[in-house]
Formats: C-alpha cells, sequence, structure tokens
C-alpha cells in the first residue's frame, strides 16, 4: 500500500464581496490529490483535499515542506500498525517533523490540507464516509446523516442595497434554511441596524439571525454594537475584535446577555485553549468556531474535543466556519452542534451532495463514501482534473 503521487493546484474563488476587514477580489485556494496504488472496484484510490476560504493558497510550503515529507517516508510511517491502511496520525507527525511550535501562521492550512485528503483516503479505503468512520473510532459510536446548518451570506457588496439584501436572504428561505448570517462593521452602526432590521423581516425572529464583524472593531466599538444589537436576542454575536484579544471578548461576554460566536480564526489546540481559558466564553451560551482545514486539520481537532472535555465544554457548542463536506462529516460523526453553509459563494468547494436536501436548517446527507466530494457534480469535475 503506497502513496504514488501527490498533486498540489491552485483554483481561484474571487469575488467582489467584502466583509468589514477584507475582500475577496484575489482569493484562490489549494486543492490537493494524493493518489495511491489500490484499487476498489478498478478504480484508482485518491484522497482529495482543500482548505476554507478566507485565506490564499499555500503552495510553496505544500511543495517544499510538506508534500515530501510525506512521499519521502517509508511506508511503515504512514500505514497503521496492522498495515491495512493509511494513519492520519502518523503521517500528520511526519507533516510536522522539525517544525517549531507556535507562529502557525499559513502552514497550519498546508498541513489542514493535506489532512482533510488523507481522511478523505482513509475513509474510502474504509468504503464508509468518513462520520460513521469517526463515530466508530473516535466517537460514541453514534452518528447520524442529519445536521443542523444555517446560511452564510450578507456581505457587502458595490451597489447592494437593502431590497437586494432581502433578496438574498428570501432565496436562503427558499432553499430550506431557517437560520441566515449576515456581515457588520462595514457600515455605521445606524446603518447596519438598518440592515439587520430588514433581515428580520424576512427571518421572522433574533433567533435566526447570526452577525458577524470579523474581528473589525476595538472594545468601545464591540460594546456599541452590543448595545444596541441586545433588543434583538440574535442567536449569536460574532468575532467582535481580534480573534487573539480574549480580553476585549472576555469584556464582550460580560456585557452582552446574549450568545457570542468565535474561533475560526484560532489555528490550533492552544489556541483554541487558551479562548476557553482567557476569553470569558460561557459552555451553556456561546458558539466556538474553530475550522479544522485550516487548524492544521482532523488530528489536531480531534485534540481540541479532548481538550474540550477537559473543561467540560461539549462539542455540540462547535458550529466550525469555513462550510465544506470535512466539518459536515465532523459534525455527524462526533456530535458537534452543525456547520456553516455558503450557499451561493465559494462554490464549487463548498456546501454538500447534490442529492443533500435541506429542511428546517438541517441537511440530510445521501449515500456516499470518504467526504463525499464526488457527490458534488461540478466539484467532481475539478478534481478529476487534477
Amino acid at each position: 500500500m503506497k502513496i504514488v503521487e501527490i498533486v498540489e493546484k491552485v483554483y481561484p474563488i474571487s469575488s467582489a464581496i467584502k466583509n468589514a476587514y477584507i475582500d475577496f477580489s484575489k482569493m484562490d485556494c489549494s486543492v490537493v490529490a494524493i493518489k495511491t496504488d489500490q484499487k476498489i472496484n478498478g478504480e484508482p484510490v485518491v484522497g482529495y483535499g482543500f482548505h476554507s476560504n478566507g485565506r490564499y493558497a499555500v503552495s510553496e510550503l505544500l511543495k517544499k515542506r510538506f508534500i515530501p515529507r510525506v512521499l519521502e517516508a517509508k511506508s511503515e510511517l504512514i500505514l497503521n500498525d496492522e498495515g491495512t491502511n493509511f494513519s492520519p496520525e502518523k503521517i500528520w507527525n511526519l507533516m510536522m517533523h522539525n517544525e517549531k511550535p507556535g507562529g502557525h501562521g499559513e502552514r497550519s492550512t498546508a498541513v489542514g490540507t493535506l489532512d482533510m485528503a488523507i481522511w478523505d483516503l482513509v475513509a474510502k479505503l474504509e468504503e464508509k464516509p468518513l462520520y460513521e468512520l469517526l463515530a466508530n473510532k473516535y466517537g460514541d459510536k453514534k452518528f447520524t446523516n442529519k445536521i443542523f446548518v444555517y446560511a452564510a451570506g450578507g456581505y457587502y457588496y458595490p451597489g447592494k442595497d437593502i431590497v437586494m439584501l432581502q433578496d438574498e436572504m428570501k432565496s436562503y428561505i427558499d432553499q430550506g434554511f431557517t437560520t441566515v448570517k449576515m456581515k457588520i462593521g462595514g457600515a455605521p452602526l445606524a446603518e447596519d441596524i438598518k440592515r439587520i432590521e430588514s433581515v428580520l423581516t424576512i427571518v421572522g425572529s433574533g433567533k435566526n439571525l447570526c452577525v458577524d464583524a470579523n474581528g473589525r472593531f476595538d472594545l468601545t466599538t464591540a460594546l456599541e454594537y452590543a448595545k444596541a444589537l441586545e433588543p434583538y436576542q440574535l442567536k449569536w454575536y460574532e468575532e467582535a475584535g481580534d480573534p487573539l484579544d480574549y480580553e476585549l471578548n472576555a469584556e464582550l461576554c460580560n456585557n452582552y446577555s446574549h450568545a457570542v460566536a468565535t474561533g475560526e480564526n484560532l489555528f490550533s489546540m492552544q489556541d483554541a485553549r487558551n479562548l476557553i481559558r482567557h476569553g470569558g466564553m460561557r459552555k451553556e451560551k456561546d458558539w466556538l468556531q474553530f475550522d479544522c482545514s485550516l487548524s492544521y486539520g482532523l488530528v489536531e481537532f480531534l485534540q481540541t474535543l479532548k481538550m474540550m472535555k477537559q473543561y467540560d465544554w461539549s462539542p455540540s457548542r462547535i458550529i466550525p466556519h469555513g462550510g465544506h463536506q470535512l466539518s459536515c462529516n465532523i459534525a455527524a460523526g462526533l456530535g458537534l452542534g452543525g456547520n456553516e453553509i455558503y450557499p451561493n459563494l465559494f462554490q464549487p468547494f463548498g456546501g454538500f451532495p447534490d442529492q443533500s436536501i435541506v429542511e428546517n436548517s438541517f441537511v440530510t446527507f445521501p449515500s456516499f463514501v470518504g467526504l463525499g466530494l464526488e457527490s458534488k457534480s461540478k466539484l467532481k469535475e475539478l478534481l478529476s482534473k487534477i
């Protein structure tokens, strides 16, 4: 059992949209294919991976450091102890050999991209969906093919007025979502409040609406928004300040009675632990948004879940950022609270299989193996060209 080739290609995910901090006009994405000497039903077994939006392609890191470490390794260093499949943990240790702790930068994205492909490969060789494999090996053996999802959008866009924002949110309702998310912080507070009120006329209740400032605010502004948002009883107020400003987040939690959410820009178990230790997050109310594709992958994410258990946090308080099928599988297999989805953006990488049905913000998966990436026809076409 061998890995014969690892290929990386860069694909654009550019868009004219912007949030309170960045625009997406030049965004791109690394996609990898891990090709093996194994076949199932006469077809070569290939594992595919990519990383979430909001970051850039990590080609140099992959090609100069992480891919060579995997390809140069002896078989016993990449296979499980039985020699029957590849070992994500062993391969992860190989990738991280001679890497200093801390200073994660884009390194965590490169490792996470390869790690996704490894788990896709492992589940395909088991001929199971990844969520079932995860539940049986790392969870309580309970899994589901139905998880909570919310529609993320509401970006700022040249010429986009309130009517266009409402039309966007109506389109999500028409697709079966009841919970949506919109951006704030890219306009003055008074204008953002008008935007929020306009969306509430579509979704019907604050419990169906999340707002996201993308780390834009200083403490004073974060608290000004918190005071203005308080009456709407929103599902959550997301990433008010810099993701590493735990003091700001703690102060926000002390002054805002409804849920806050953060964590998508924390890229290691240690950073996640610091948030839980020092960020004021309330385990019965608030939401964590760690995205394993940006955070050294699922091997590291399993350590984050272990850490959370030590601090008496339930995995159901995690609803990951990113909108991809790796997080869907983790949610279905390890009891997370659901997953973010971008119905109209960052395609074909986001979402779920074409045959999936969304009703009342719950998506049901059809039968698939691995991550189910090939169950998206447009994504399958792209992957087949790598």
